[in-house]
């Protein structure tokens, strides 16, 4: 029998708040947290508008002298990971420090510092760059300073699959606490990369909301006038453990991670594939891991993210694999409220996911006013909806065509 592997400590940074409390009150509030950005002036971009994570200050969560060091998605991830381990009351000492373990992941890394420094580099000349420059902006660094701050000396680790990223994070946690490498870890994403260059980039690809007149409005998973993504940033953090591991020291037992599954499309550098095959097959050999059938899933948080193509194909999909049952399953991408947080999303849903077993609420999906013909499920239009869940999916899927998959249950 493979360990079974339960959810501890969970721990978010999001548009709509710092910490789960604030991020779960404003989603089941259906509140959206875009708005116009402020971070820099984007007033000769054609997108004007992001989901900025608001009054988060580092030194609440770093030292002063190392806040410079690193970029802003590393003090994200120091952040969230901190407030898992609270949760989750894990102490990390000599005795204990070899099995537990990290892996962090970022879609895209340290965007702002490279830039600071590009710039300095451009202005001053390459002897004014910081020495702090590389260790400060690679994607590993949330991974290897979580590690070092904590002390777990356990598998040590960073993925970095697109907006796959923190899915696929937490799954290879669950492989490697199933298979006895570690008894805990640290698992998840972080992203903030809402920048001059990404967001120029994105928009040249024509892959963003143009709504800027309506930002709050501008994310709209499923709905005819939908018209592309809207960047978010910020962290979702859990701590994941085996459970006699967790039970033997009286950890809160939150939810329960039943199932994996990652493929690939093979199929496009950004588009999905019309016939939604991988995302189907990821679904399909999630549940087969899990050991659960379709009719048993009450909940799935979409990858929704708003795109045109994304979205048809993502229904055509949970269809295809749920058969009749699709008309029952409740669907809802919250997406719509937060933004995509690109690397950083998966976790921060797979968060959500946890709170929606324990709260017995399922998140909305705002702004979904006319839904195309062809996107005919339930997506839990605009008001969240209190109902029991017992078993849920989180669906993730990347540019490069990288799918993953979750599995999570109530405890039981």
């Amino acid at each position: 029998m493979p360990r079974r592997v339960v959810v501890t400590g969970v721990g978010l940074v999001t548009p709509l708040g710092i910490g789960t409390g604030p991020t779960w009150s404003g989603l089941v509030a259906g509140r959206s947290g875009v708005a116009t950005i402020t971070r820099f002036d984007a007033s000769d971009y054609p997108v004007r508008i992001a989901a900025e994570v608001r009054g988060f200050e580092p030194g609440d969560w770093i030292e002063a002298k190392e806040v410079k060091k690193f970029d802003l998605f590393v003090h994200y991830a120091l952040a969230a990971a901190r407030m898992a381990l609270e949760q989750s009351g894990l102490v990390i000492s000599e005795a204990n420090a070899t099995r537990v373990g990290v892996v962090i992941g970022s879609g895209i890394g340290g965007f702002p510092l490279i830039e600071r420094q590009h710039d300095i580099l451009r202005e001053r000349g390459p002897r004014r760059v910081s020495p702090f420059f590389i260790p400060g902006a690679i994607i590993n660094m949330c991974s290897g300073l979580i590690s070092i701050q904590t002390g777990a000396k356990g598998p040590n680790m960073a993925t970095c699959t697109a907006c796959s990223t923190s899915a696929h994070a937490i799954g290879d946690a669950l492989l490697y606490i199933r298979h006895g490498y570690a008894d805990a870890i640290i698992a998840g994403g972080s992203e903030a990369v809402i920048t001059p260059m990404p967001l120029a980039g994105f928009a040249s690809m024509r892959a963003l909301s143009t709504r800027n007149d309506e930002p709050e409005r501008a994310s709209r998973p499923w709905d005819k006038d939908r018209d592309g993504f809207v960047m978010g940033e910020g962290a979702g953090i859990v701590l994941l453990e085996e459970l006699e591991h967790a039970r033997r020291r009286g950890a809160p037992i939150l939810a329960e991670v039943l199932g994996f599954g990652m493929n690939s499309d093979a199929y496009h550098i950004s588009a999905p594939a019309e016939d939604a095959d991988g995302a189907m097959r990821v679904m399909r050999s999630a549940l087969e891991d899990a050991a659960r059938r379709p009719d048993e899933v009450d909940y799935i948080n979409a990858h929704g993210t708003s795109t045109p193509a994304g979205d048809v194909v993502e229904t055509r999909a949970i269809k295809g694999v749920f058969g009749e049952h699709a008309r029952r399953v409740m669907v809802s991408s919250t997406k719509s409220m937060t933004g995509h947080l690109l690397g950083a999303s998966g976790g921060v849903e797979f968060g959500i996911v946890v709170q929606a077993l324990r709260e017995g609420i399922v998140p909305p999906t705002v702004n979904l006013d006319e839904p195309e013909p062809e996107n005919d499920l339930d997506y839990v239009p605009h008001v969240a909806r209190e109902v029991p869940v017992k078993l849920a999916l989180s669906n993730s899927f990347g540019f490069g065509g990288t799918n993953a998959c979750l599995v999570v249950g109530r405890f039981e």
